[in-house]
């Protein structure tokens, strides 16, 4: 099935079964930092980028627990803005936690992924 349609003004519910992928879970997981509490994510891949990317989230102040191919995540405790450089390197899709740090903390700091230079990003308002 490539859509759903719906027609109406009828009240849509459900659940649909979603099989896990790496270029949809590495977003969901860095996602989570926006959520500042508890997420729950199911049907995860058993993926060295999924260990990789877990574990910066713990090193930004997020706890993770991985069982039976769940993650939950909290990220209430989100205190560091600096994105550790050695993942960065190693997972060059790390890049994908700018938008969720920035929207959670105003600012992140992130090496280049594969590259020696560092960008510091802060979020301004006017």
């Amino acid at each position: 099935m490539d859509r759903f349609v719906i027609n109406g003004g009828n009240r849509v519910e459900g659940e649909i079964k979603v099989d896990g992928a790496k270029n949809s879970v590495l977003p969901i997981l860095a996602a989570t930092i926006i959520n500042g509490g508890e997420s729950v994510v199911h049907n995860v891949p058993d993926l060295k980028d999924v260990e990789t990317l877990t574990g910066v989230l713990k090193s930004i102040g997020c706890k993770c627990f991985y069982e039976n191919n769940t993650i939950m995540v909290k990220s209430d405790n989100v205190m560091d803005i600096n994105i550790p450089e050695k993942p960065v390197r190693e997972m060059r899709s790390s890049i994908i936690l700018l938008g969720a740090m920035i929207a959670r903390t105003g600012q992140a700091k992130i090496s280049y992924p594969g590259g020696y230079d560092i960008i510091v990003i802060n979020l301004c308002t006017f």
